[in-house]
């Protein structure tokens, strides 16, 4: 048995960077004994293998990207980033050039670098990222803005100055350029430019290109047509293969391509869509699979290949299916990876690279290239493809580019290579029959290789499943954000009439812990609006003092936050909070509660929004969400009223908590004489402490426009006084008695009354005296007295014309601070001197008096 023996021998090293050089744009070629030669920089070097030396270096205004060279013409073509295509002669160079700079490059050299002509710039452009050479025409592939554009030009000669004729063109697939600095074109990626290949039917001739791969990439006519259709067979045309940094495998017939030009059709016609390998494609070729008689030259191509930078490699042959019809068979491997470069070689043998090895891989012997002839071959069926693909290592690293050279004698190979310490080697691959076996496969190492492929088959399932769950997620997230904006138009949008989701707060007293409460009960009713679901939220806020007051006591709120949880049209949530007293038994009025709807995006989102580790609610000011107010309720004394004496029902009938003494009452009680008859706090402040009173005067007129259809059948005095308390539960009880004077409780357990009554207001107006209705507000503690006073005049504020309520609130400094038809004076009184403030019809009392 005879095997292939590799054997590496080191020509010459080059100049590279720190890293090393990276794979993708740096180039081998072999031009007979020459070896054009570039490590992705600005030189390109033409090395003697025969005599071991440097003939010639080529200094280029750019980055080199990419070679090609005509064979029989000895003419190079270069690709410059930045710039364009480059063309000269081999032959007719110039190498009499003045003495080199100094660059770090050139240093060691033999000859100083001979610097190309800008002339030489046959094609002009900063966006060619790839190009090939064929003959008689110039295919050149460029990053547009959006897409790739293919155009076919004439092919140049060396120092032809005037413009290329360009033949043809068309646009591919969508492409994202990466971000280049404004006003300047983007540079071809650094990492993975596009990849080209012409491919022809037999009887079309072989296309000249730069040697890439064995003599010749014209395909077998079976697998031709199944792969480009009738009409590329009929014509005898060459395809162009373009492999695209997002996978995509297309082809375009060149001759359908460059009649184009004159009768215009559908471009995507154009454009055929073989394959996706999901990952940047970095070689294309073609290569002969089936074995051949001895007779007969190895002209055709049976099999074509496609490699992926991360290892998937596509395999696409001729085949017969169980019908005796003929089909394409295409096949997908995993190979070890990243790959950095690859090529194709005789005998069906792919060789490519990895950082750790230089490994080749054979489709005709069933992926294993090291088997001998007594070795058993797993059964493919006739022209099929190999299940499994066994790189096979030849001991050789960094490889980051790669040509093979044509087919020694004795039937071996000879790859040529750059390493990316910048060594330029070749590895020949040599029929010896001592040489041992290097690696071949056992069936343990079989079954560790089905294992690890199980691995991977499950691995890409897991994955599979994580990406159906994520998107999954996105389009509930979607649907979620979807209602959120329905609900936020609905609810801006009304901002006259009737809303379609509503909050409405009341209050009432009730009995917890063996203790009178006042509570306040928060109804989000869904009228007609879209669907609250997951994600929604109610927020109520209880702020001290009313809306007008500081906003600095806004940091003494308290927040409640209540899921919705699924709330449809016609639905309905209550939400109860407890407002006071408090421990201390004190219930400071007037309170402000504000509820709103609040959408959580953390939530929905899955988190994505939230910080790592973090799980606070959501805050009132509307972080990470969507906050949209509902309604705003002030709860004064008026609501906290109880009234023992017209209690209806078991919740008026509680009784006041016993009231508190303050420092006064306990000072009297302890200063009272023994052997008197015992005296309670209440007569002892009734006796020593008169009460505090204040009273407002409003004209009749303002006060039936506030009220309303209250003040129809029923005196002003009453109507007043309910609409005073049309908050509070005794409303009805009020209403039902025609009451225009009610005592009652205040939280804090003293008595208060409320008496409204009719009065004429003389010296105010020059027609006469003035229809009015005075409420008095009368009580033992004065902070009663306040708090009642602060409630009715936000009633007016609420009541009655904005306007009038803004003159009625405005304070007074004199009357030569009084608007035009204002008059300010006193009234006297048994209780005590009460200024008086007339605004046309408006009469108010603005000062309690003692």
């Amino acid at each position: 048995m005879a095997g292939l023996a590799p054997r590496v021998d080191y020509l010459a090293g080059f100049g590279f960077p720190v890293g090393g050089l990276a794979a993708g744009k740096p180039r081998v070629l072999r031009l007979g004994a020459e070896i054009l030669l570039s490590t992705g920089r600005e030189l390109v070097y033409v090395y003697d293998s025969e005599g071991r030396q440097l003939t010639a270096v080529y200094r280029f205004p750019g980055q080199v990207c990419h070679l090609e060279v005509l064979a029989l013409r000895r003419v190079l073509f270069v690709l410059c980033a930045w710039r364009g295509v480059y063309c000269l002669s081999l032959d007719q160079a110039s190498r009499s050039v003045s003495q080199s700079d100094g660059d770090e490059e050139e240093r060691g050299l033999p000859s100083p670098a001979v610097p190309v002509d800008p002339d030489a710039c046959v094609l002009p452009d900063a966006t060619l990222c790839a190009f090939t050479v064929m003959d008689g025409v110039l295919i050149t592939l460029a990053q547009g803005t959006a897409q790739w554009k293919l155009q076919v030009f004439q092919c140049p000669c060396p120092g032809q100055a005037r413009p290329l004729d360009q033949i043809g063109a068309v646009q591919l697939s969508a492409c994202t350029p990466p971000a280049g600095s404004p006003g300047r074109p983007e540079a071809p990626s650094p990492r993975f430019l596009p990849v080209l290949c012409c491919v022809s039917p037999p009887g079309c001739g072989a296309p000249h290109s730069l040697q890439q791969g064995p003599p010749g990439s014209t395909l077998e006519g079976a697998l031709f047509g199944l792969l480009f259709g009738t009409d590329a067979t009929l014509l005898e045309s060459p395809v162009i293969l373009c492999g695209l940094p997002d996978g995509q495998l297309c082809s375009v017939v060149l001759k359908t391509l460059v009649t184009s030009r004159s009768a215009p059709g559908d471009p995507k016609a154009l454009v055929r869509i073989l394959h996706h390998l999901e990952e940047p494609v970095i070689f294309i070729g073609a290569l002969r699979t089936e074995p051949l008689p001895e007779d007969m030259e190895d002209t055709c191509c049976d099999c074509l290949v496609a490699l992926g930078h991360r290892g998937r490699t596509l395999a696409i042959k001729a085949s017969w299916d169980e019908a005796g019809s003929l089909v394409p068979e295409m096949r997908e491997y995993r190979l070890p990876g990243p790959l950095l470069c690859a090529a194709c070689g005789e005998g069906g043998r792919v060789y490519h690279s990895t950082p750790s090895s230089l490994c080749l891989v054979d489709l005709a012997r069933g992926g294993t290239p090291w088997l001998g002839e007594g070795a058993d071959v797993p059964p493919n069926g006739p022209g099929g493809l190999p299940s499994l693909l066994c790189p096979a290592s030849l001991s050789v690293c960094s490889v980051v580019t790669l040509s093979v050279s044509p087919r020694l004698p004795e039937g071996g190979a000879e790859l040529l290579a750059l390493s990316a310490r910048g060594r330029l080697l070749t590895c020949r691959l040599e029929q010896s029959p001592e040489a041992p076996w290097p690696t071949r496969g056992t069936s343990a190492a079989t079954g560790r290789r089905m294992k690890d492929l199980l691995c991977g088959i499950g691995t890409v399932s897991e994955r599979v499943s994580s990406l159906k769950r994520a998107v999954d997620q996105r389009n509930r997230a979607l649907t979620c954000l979807n209602e959120a904006m329905n609900v936020s138009c609905a609810l801006l949008s009304c901002r006259e009439g009737p809303r379609p989701i509503s909050c409405t707060t009341t209050t009432a007293w009730s009995r917890r812990e063996l203790r009178d409460v006042l509570t306040a009960t928060c109804l989000l009713e869904n009228s007609s609006g879209p669907h609250l679901g997951r994600g929604w939220a109610l927020c109520v806020q209880v702020l001290p003092g009313a809306p007008a007051s500081d906003p600095e006591a806004a940091g003494s709120a308290v927040t409640y936050t209540i899921p919705v949880d699924q709330l449809g049209p016609g639905g309905r949530r209550e939400v109860t909070l407890a407002l006071g007293p408090g421990k201390d038994g004190m219930l400071d009025l007037p309170v402000t509660v504000c509820c709103a709807l609040f959408y959580s995006l953390r939530e929905v989102l899955g988190g994505a929004l939230a910080p790592s580790g973090s799980s606070e609610d959501a805050s009132w000011d509307g972080q990470e969400g969507i906050c949209l107010p509902l309604s705003e309720h002030t709860v004064d004394l008026l609501q906290g009223l109880r009234f023992p004496g017209l209690a209806t029902s078991l919740a008026q009938a509680l009784g006041p908590s016993g009231p508190t003494l303050d420092p006064v009452d306990t000072f009297l009680e302890a200063c009272h004489r023994p052997g008197s008859h015992p005296a309670q706090p209440e007569s002892l402040r009734a006796k020593y402490l008169p009460p505090s009173v204040a009273a407002i005067t409003v004209s009749a007129e303002l006060l039936r426009a506030a009220c309303g259809d209250r003040s129809s059948g029923m005196s002003l005095s009453c109507a007043v006084l309910q609409w005073l308390l049309a908050e509070n539960a005794v409303v009805d009880v009020v209403r039902a008695r025609g009451l225009s004077s009610v005592q009652g409780v205040a939280p804090d357990g003293t008595d208060i009354r409320l008496t409204v009554r009719e009065v004429a207001v003389t010296g105010m107006c020059p027609a006469g005296p003035l229809q009015a209705a005075e409420i008095q507000v009368e009580s033992r503690c004065l902070a009663s007295v306040c708090g009642a006073h602060g409630a009715i005049v936000r009633r007016m504020q609420r009541g009655l014309h904005k306007g009038l309520t803004r003159d009625l609130l405005a304070p007074a400094a004199g009357p030569q601070s009084c608007p035009p038809g204002v008059k300010t004076h006193s009234l006297s009184s048994d209780k005590g001197l009460r200024p008086v403030l007339v605004v046309g019809q408006l009469v108010t009392c603005t000062s309690p008096g003692q």
